[in-house]
Protein backbone atom coordinates (compact mmCIF):
# COMPACT_ATOMS: atom_id res chain seq x y z
CA UNK A 1 0.00 0.00 0.00
CA UNK A 2 1.11 3.43 -0.74
CA UNK A 3 1.57 5.92 1.69
CA UNK A 4 0.54 9.27 1.71
CA UNK A 5 3.93 11.27 1.44
CA UNK A 6 4.51 13.45 4.22
CA UNK A 7 3.67 17.60 3.84
CA UNK A 8 6.51 19.45 4.60
CA UNK A 9 6.03 21.49 8.06
CA UNK A 10 6.56 25.23 8.01
CA UNK A 11 8.71 26.67 10.81
CA UNK A 12 7.49 29.34 12.35
CA UNK A 13 10.99 30.94 13.72
CA UNK A 14 10.95 33.79 11.18
CA UNK A 15 7.91 34.67 10.61
CA UNK A 16 6.75 38.41 11.38
CA UNK A 17 4.05 39.01 13.70
CA UNK A 18 0.93 39.71 10.66
CA UNK A 19 2.09 36.42 9.00
CA UNK A 20 1.82 34.48 12.12
CA UNK A 21 -1.61 35.69 13.15
CA UNK A 22 -2.02 34.65 9.17
CA UNK A 23 -0.69 30.76 10.01
CA UNK A 24 -2.94 30.58 13.00
CA UNK A 25 -5.91 32.49 11.05
CA UNK A 26 -5.74 28.64 9.48
CA UNK A 27 -6.28 26.74 11.88
CA UNK A 28 -8.81 28.76 13.01
CA UNK A 29 -7.74 30.71 15.93
CA UNK A 30 -7.73 34.41 17.25
CA UNK A 31 -5.26 37.24 16.91
CA UNK A 32 -4.25 37.09 20.25
CA UNK A 33 -2.91 34.09 20.40
CA UNK A 34 -0.09 35.73 18.55
CA UNK A 35 1.60 37.40 21.29
CA UNK A 36 0.75 33.90 23.38
CA UNK A 37 2.97 32.09 20.29
CA UNK A 38 5.53 34.70 20.30
CA UNK A 39 6.15 34.96 23.82
CA UNK A 40 7.42 31.14 24.09
CA UNK A 41 9.16 31.01 20.91
CA UNK A 42 11.25 34.38 21.38
CA UNK A 43 11.19 35.19 25.38
CA UNK A 44 11.13 31.43 26.57
CA UNK A 45 12.56 29.56 23.82
CA UNK A 46 10.35 26.79 23.11
CA UNK A 47 11.40 23.90 20.95
CA UNK A 48 8.32 22.04 20.72
CA UNK A 49 5.00 22.98 21.25
CA UNK A 50 3.97 19.85 23.75
CA UNK A 51 5.70 22.70 26.26
CA UNK A 52 3.51 25.70 25.77
CA UNK A 53 1.84 24.96 28.48
CA UNK A 54 -0.85 28.14 28.01
CA UNK A 55 -2.29 27.00 24.74
CA UNK A 56 -4.67 24.26 24.84
CA UNK A 57 -3.75 20.78 24.42
CA UNK A 58 -5.82 20.27 21.16
CA UNK A 59 -4.56 23.36 19.68
CA UNK A 60 -0.85 22.44 20.47
CA UNK A 61 -1.62 19.07 18.55
CA UNK A 62 -3.20 21.06 15.54
CA UNK A 63 0.40 23.13 15.73
CA UNK A 64 2.77 19.84 15.40
CA UNK A 65 0.72 18.50 12.95
CA UNK A 66 1.38 22.05 10.46
CA UNK A 67 4.41 23.95 12.12
CA UNK A 68 7.88 23.47 13.71
CA UNK A 69 9.96 26.01 15.62
CA UNK A 70 12.83 23.31 15.64
CA UNK A 71 16.34 24.68 15.48
CA UNK A 72 19.06 23.97 12.78
CA UNK A 73 21.42 20.76 13.83
CA UNK A 74 24.62 22.05 15.27
CA UNK A 75 27.14 19.86 13.06
CA UNK A 76 29.99 21.29 14.57
CA UNK A 77 31.00 23.34 18.00
CA UNK A 78 34.25 24.26 18.96
CA UNK A 79 35.01 26.15 21.87
CA UNK A 80 38.69 28.74 22.13
CA UNK A 81 40.88 29.13 24.83
CA UNK A 82 39.80 32.72 24.88
CA UNK A 83 36.24 31.33 25.56
CA UNK A 84 35.13 32.22 22.36
CA UNK A 85 32.53 29.22 20.91
CA UNK A 86 31.80 28.89 17.44
CA UNK A 87 29.35 26.80 15.78
CA UNK A 88 28.55 25.05 12.06
CA UNK A 89 24.89 24.89 11.98
CA UNK A 90 23.05 22.67 9.04
CA UNK A 91 20.03 23.99 7.66
CA UNK A 92 16.76 21.59 6.10
CA UNK A 93 18.42 21.43 2.73
CA UNK A 94 21.85 20.59 4.22
CA UNK A 95 23.89 23.68 3.87
CA UNK A 96 25.84 24.84 6.76
CA UNK A 97 26.92 28.67 8.18
CA UNK A 98 29.04 30.05 11.03
CA UNK A 99 28.54 31.74 14.01
CA UNK A 100 30.20 32.89 16.46
CA UNK A 101 29.74 33.98 20.19
CA UNK A 102 32.71 36.26 21.88
CA UNK A 103 32.00 36.23 25.62
CA UNK A 104 33.44 39.48 27.62
CA UNK A 105 33.25 39.76 31.50
CA UNK A 106 29.76 41.42 31.43
CA UNK A 107 28.24 40.49 28.59
CA UNK A 108 29.18 38.93 25.29
CA UNK A 109 28.97 39.72 21.14
CA UNK A 110 27.06 37.38 18.44
CA UNK A 111 29.12 37.22 15.54
CA UNK A 112 25.51 36.27 12.97
CA UNK A 113 25.99 35.10 9.19
CA UNK A 114 23.60 36.66 6.51
CA UNK A 115 24.82 34.52 3.37
CA UNK A 116 26.20 30.85 2.90
CA UNK A 117 29.56 31.68 1.51
CA UNK A 118 29.57 35.20 0.13
CA UNK A 119 29.08 37.14 -3.07
CA UNK A 120 32.43 39.53 -2.44
CA UNK A 121 35.95 38.51 -3.20
CA UNK A 122 37.99 40.99 -0.16
CA UNK A 123 41.24 39.73 -0.94
CA UNK A 124 42.15 39.62 3.18
CA UNK A 125 38.69 37.43 4.27
CA UNK A 126 38.60 33.68 4.07
CA UNK A 127 35.08 33.28 3.50
CA UNK A 128 35.49 35.46 0.38
CA UNK A 129 37.40 32.77 -1.61
CA UNK A 130 33.87 30.35 -0.75
CA UNK A 131 31.27 30.58 -3.37
CA UNK A 132 27.84 32.15 -2.11
CA UNK A 133 25.77 29.37 -2.11
CA UNK A 134 22.35 31.40 -0.91
CA UNK A 135 21.16 33.54 1.10
CA UNK A 136 20.14 32.67 4.50
CA UNK A 137 16.40 33.23 5.43
CA UNK A 138 15.04 35.86 8.55
CA UNK A 139 14.69 32.29 10.38
CA UNK A 140 18.33 31.30 9.98
CA UNK A 141 19.48 34.08 10.99
CA UNK A 142 17.13 34.51 13.49
CA UNK A 143 18.09 30.54 14.86
CA UNK A 144 21.61 31.71 15.66
CA UNK A 145 20.83 33.51 18.31
CA UNK A 146 18.15 30.35 19.53
CA UNK A 147 20.97 28.04 19.26
CA UNK A 148 23.37 29.80 21.35
CA UNK A 149 21.14 30.85 23.87
CA UNK A 150 20.32 27.35 23.75
CA UNK A 151 24.25 26.54 24.51
CA UNK A 152 23.98 29.72 26.94
CA UNK A 153 21.40 28.53 28.53
CA UNK A 154 19.69 32.23 28.20
CA UNK A 155 16.41 31.52 28.64
CA UNK A 156 13.82 32.99 29.58
CA UNK A 157 14.97 36.19 27.70
CA UNK A 158 16.78 38.14 30.74
CA UNK A 159 15.95 41.54 30.89
CA UNK A 160 19.61 42.85 32.22
CA UNK A 161 22.90 40.53 33.17
CA UNK A 162 22.75 39.28 29.33
CA UNK A 163 25.62 37.15 27.92
CA UNK A 164 24.11 37.43 24.67
CA UNK A 165 23.67 41.25 25.10
CA UNK A 166 24.89 42.66 21.25
CA UNK A 167 24.70 41.23 18.06
CA UNK A 168 27.06 42.16 15.26
CA UNK A 169 26.18 40.88 11.31
CA UNK A 170 29.84 40.13 10.74
CA UNK A 171 29.90 36.66 9.51
CA UNK A 172 29.76 35.06 6.44
CA UNK A 173 28.15 37.59 3.66
CA UNK A 174 27.31 40.20 2.95
CA UNK A 175 24.11 41.81 4.97
CA UNK A 176 23.22 44.46 2.44
CA UNK A 177 23.03 42.09 -0.51
CA UNK A 178 20.25 39.90 1.76
CA UNK A 179 18.47 42.68 2.80
CA UNK A 180 15.01 42.04 3.02
CA UNK A 181 15.93 38.97 4.94
CA UNK A 182 17.97 40.93 7.71
CA UNK A 183 15.61 43.44 7.76
CA UNK A 184 13.39 41.24 8.96
CA UNK A 185 15.71 39.57 11.40
CA UNK A 186 16.51 42.05 12.95
CA UNK A 187 13.02 43.60 13.69
CA UNK A 188 11.97 40.16 15.19
CA UNK A 189 15.55 40.02 17.16
CA UNK A 190 14.73 43.88 18.27
CA UNK A 191 11.13 42.92 19.55
CA UNK A 192 10.42 44.12 22.97
CA UNK A 193 8.13 40.85 23.87
CA UNK A 194 10.73 38.32 22.59
CA UNK A 195 14.34 38.12 22.10
CA UNK A 196 14.30 42.23 22.62
CA UNK A 197 17.79 43.15 22.02
CA UNK A 198 18.13 47.25 21.68
CA UNK A 199 19.03 48.21 18.10
CA UNK A 200 21.96 50.15 20.05
CA UNK A 201 23.29 46.89 20.34
CA UNK A 202 23.23 45.94 16.88
CA UNK A 203 26.35 46.88 14.66
CA UNK A 204 25.38 46.06 10.85
CA UNK A 205 28.64 45.90 8.83
CA UNK A 206 28.71 46.07 5.39
CA UNK A 207 31.54 46.41 2.60
CA UNK A 208 30.30 49.56 0.90
CA UNK A 209 26.27 48.61 -0.70
CA UNK A 210 26.15 52.43 -0.76
CA UNK A 211 22.26 52.32 -2.43
CA UNK A 212 21.22 49.90 0.69
CA UNK A 213 23.33 52.45 3.62
CA UNK A 214 20.09 54.87 3.72
CA UNK A 215 17.55 52.54 4.04
CA UNK A 216 19.51 50.82 6.79
CA UNK A 217 19.57 53.91 9.09
CA UNK A 218 15.76 54.94 7.84
CA UNK A 219 14.18 51.70 8.61
CA UNK A 220 16.37 50.00 11.26
CA UNK A 221 18.37 52.47 12.99
CA UNK A 222 21.32 50.17 14.05
CA UNK A 223 24.76 51.03 14.34
CA UNK A 224 26.74 51.21 11.04
CA UNK A 225 30.50 49.12 10.40
CA UNK A 226 31.88 49.79 7.08
CA UNK A 227 34.83 48.01 5.90
CA UNK A 228 37.55 50.18 4.33
CA UNK A 229 40.52 48.72 4.60
CA UNK A 230 42.24 51.24 2.20
CA UNK A 231 42.67 55.03 1.60
CA UNK A 232 43.12 55.03 -2.17
CA UNK A 233 40.44 53.61 -4.71
CA UNK A 234 43.59 52.04 -6.14
CA UNK A 235 44.40 49.47 -3.19
CA UNK A 236 40.89 48.88 -2.34
CA UNK A 237 39.85 48.14 -5.92
CA UNK A 238 41.78 44.80 -5.24
CA UNK A 239 41.37 45.16 -1.36
CA UNK A 240 37.74 45.28 -1.90
CA UNK A 241 36.18 44.51 -5.18
CA UNK A 242 33.01 45.98 -4.56
CA UNK A 243 34.68 49.31 -4.36
CA UNK A 244 34.76 49.16 -8.45
CA UNK A 245 31.33 49.66 -8.13
CA UNK A 246 31.05 51.94 -5.04
CA UNK A 247 34.29 54.44 -5.03
CA UNK A 248 35.41 55.54 -1.56
CA UNK A 249 33.66 58.71 -2.19
CA UNK A 250 30.46 57.98 -2.78
CA UNK A 251 30.58 55.54 -0.05
CA UNK A 252 31.88 58.22 2.55
CA UNK A 253 28.94 60.40 1.48
CA UNK A 254 26.43 58.01 2.24
CA UNK A 255 28.10 57.59 5.79
CA UNK A 256 28.40 61.45 6.10
CA UNK A 257 24.30 61.52 5.49
CA UNK A 258 23.63 58.35 7.33
CA UNK A 259 20.41 58.71 9.50
CA UNK A 260 21.32 58.99 13.04
CA UNK A 261 24.97 59.11 13.14
CA UNK A 262 26.00 61.90 15.88
CA UNK A 263 28.91 61.85 18.53
CA UNK A 264 26.99 59.28 20.47
CA UNK A 265 26.52 57.13 17.53
CA UNK A 266 29.35 56.98 15.72
CA UNK A 267 30.17 54.84 12.60
CA UNK A 268 32.81 52.56 12.42
CA UNK A 269 35.22 51.81 10.20
CA UNK A 270 36.96 49.01 10.18
CA UNK A 271 40.49 48.90 8.99
CA UNK A 272 42.37 45.74 8.81
CA UNK A 273 45.81 46.24 9.17
CA UNK A 274 48.31 44.34 6.23
CA UNK A 275 52.33 44.58 7.03
CA UNK A 276 53.49 46.45 3.64
CA UNK A 277 49.89 47.07 2.33
CA UNK A 278 48.13 49.43 4.58
CA UNK A 279 49.85 50.80 7.72
CA UNK A 280 52.31 52.84 6.81
CA UNK A 281 51.85 56.19 8.82
CA UNK A 282 50.97 58.03 5.38
CA UNK A 283 48.24 55.69 5.32
CA UNK A 284 46.96 56.56 8.26
CA UNK A 285 47.16 60.61 8.29
CA UNK A 286 45.11 59.89 4.68
CA UNK A 287 42.32 58.02 6.45
CA UNK A 288 42.29 60.91 9.07
CA UNK A 289 41.85 63.06 6.34
CA UNK A 290 38.88 60.99 4.68
CA UNK A 291 37.10 60.72 7.31
CA UNK A 292 37.13 64.27 8.44
CA UNK A 293 33.28 66.01 8.90
CA UNK A 294 31.99 62.06 10.21
CA UNK A 295 30.99 61.14 13.47
CA UNK A 296 33.61 58.26 13.62
CA UNK A 297 35.57 55.60 15.04
CA UNK A 298 37.85 53.16 13.76
CA UNK A 299 38.50 49.44 14.84
CA UNK A 300 42.31 48.67 13.36
CA UNK A 301 42.07 44.59 12.93
CA UNK A 302 45.27 42.55 13.19
CA UNK A 303 45.50 40.36 10.40
CA UNK A 304 44.13 37.20 10.86
CA UNK A 305 45.60 34.45 8.97
CA UNK A 306 44.04 31.09 7.24
CA UNK A 307 45.54 28.64 4.73
CA UNK A 308 46.97 29.89 1.52
CA UNK A 309 46.47 33.79 2.92
CA UNK A 310 48.82 36.25 0.70
CA UNK A 311 49.01 38.67 3.15
CA UNK A 312 51.00 39.45 6.61
CA UNK A 313 49.98 40.99 9.86
CA UNK A 314 51.35 44.31 10.67
CA UNK A 315 54.28 44.40 13.74
CA UNK A 316 52.88 45.39 17.36
CA UNK A 317 54.74 48.43 16.45
CA UNK A 318 53.66 49.66 13.26
CA UNK A 319 50.09 49.27 14.54
CA UNK A 320 50.60 51.02 17.49
CA UNK A 321 52.20 54.10 15.51
CA UNK A 322 49.38 53.87 13.17
CA UNK A 323 46.85 54.33 16.00
CA UNK A 324 48.28 56.99 17.49
CA UNK A 325 48.34 59.09 14.68
CA UNK A 326 44.49 58.47 14.22
CA UNK A 327 43.90 59.49 18.21
CA UNK A 328 46.46 62.66 17.57
CA UNK A 329 43.82 63.56 14.90
CA UNK A 330 40.90 62.93 17.08
CA UNK A 331 39.55 59.53 16.53
CA UNK A 332 39.40 56.65 18.90
CA UNK A 333 41.50 54.11 17.25
CA UNK A 334 41.66 51.14 19.04
CA UNK A 335 43.63 47.77 18.18
CA UNK A 336 40.84 44.87 18.20
CA UNK A 337 42.13 42.10 20.37
CA UNK A 338 41.69 38.52 17.84
CA UNK A 339 39.63 36.11 19.42
CA UNK A 340 39.02 32.52 18.53
CA UNK A 341 42.06 32.40 16.05
CA UNK A 342 42.40 28.85 17.33
CA UNK A 343 39.76 27.38 16.22
CA UNK A 344 38.94 29.79 12.71
CA UNK A 345 36.35 32.17 14.66
CA UNK A 346 38.24 35.32 14.27
CA UNK A 347 37.69 38.31 11.72
CA UNK A 348 37.73 36.74 8.43
CA UNK A 349 38.41 33.10 9.49
CA UNK A 350 34.57 31.89 9.01
CA UNK A 351 34.04 29.58 6.38
CA UNK A 352 31.72 26.61 6.43
CA UNK A 353 33.97 23.43 7.39
CA UNK A 354 31.66 21.31 4.99
CA UNK A 355 32.63 23.69 2.14
CA UNK A 356 36.05 23.01 2.99
CA UNK A 357 35.71 19.07 2.86
CA UNK A 358 33.27 19.34 -0.23
CA UNK A 359 36.36 21.24 -2.35
CA UNK A 360 38.81 18.33 -0.34
CA UNK A 361 36.94 15.87 -2.09
CA UNK A 362 36.48 17.55 -5.08
CA UNK A 363 40.18 17.62 -5.77
CA UNK A 364 40.62 14.09 -4.87
CA UNK A 365 38.11 12.88 -6.96
CA UNK A 366 39.24 15.07 -9.93
CA UNK A 367 43.00 14.00 -9.28
CA UNK A 368 42.09 10.19 -9.41
CA UNK A 369 40.46 11.08 -12.28
CA UNK A 370 36.67 10.68 -11.41
CA UNK A 371 33.80 12.70 -13.04
CA UNK A 372 32.19 14.65 -10.11
CA UNK A 373 28.73 16.80 -11.77
CA UNK A 374 27.08 17.09 -8.18
CA UNK A 375 30.09 19.31 -6.83
CA UNK A 376 31.39 22.71 -8.19
CA UNK A 377 34.79 23.28 -8.20
CA UNK A 378 36.44 25.70 -6.08
CA UNK A 379 36.75 28.89 -6.86
CA UNK A 380 40.46 29.43 -7.62
CA UNK A 381 42.30 31.68 -5.18
CA UNK A 382 42.97 35.38 -6.85
CA UNK A 383 46.61 36.44 -7.72
CA UNK A 384 46.78 39.28 -5.40
CA UNK A 385 49.41 41.92 -6.56
CA UNK A 386 49.92 44.46 -4.28
CA UNK A 387 49.94 48.74 -4.82
CA UNK A 388 53.16 50.20 -3.20
CA UNK A 389 51.93 52.40 -0.40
Amino acid sequence: MNEMAQVPRTSLVGLSRTELGAALAELGEQPFRVRQLWHWIYHRGARDFAGMTSLGRSLRGRLAERFTVDRPAVSREQASRDGSRKWLLRFSDGNEAETVLIPEEDRGALCVSSQVGCTLTCKFCHTGTQRLVRNLTAGEIISQMLVAKDATGEWPTPKEGRLLSNIVLMGMGEPLFNYDAVAKALKIIMDGEGLAVSRRRITLSTAGVVPMIPRVGEELGVNLAVSLHAVTDELRDILVPLNRKYPIAELLEACRTYPGASNARRITFEYVLLKGVNDAPADARALARLLDGIPAKVNLIPFNAWPGAPFENSPPDVAARFAAILNDAGYSAPIRVPRGRDIMAACGQLRSASERERLSRFKARQAAGIADDDHAPPRPQPDVHILPT
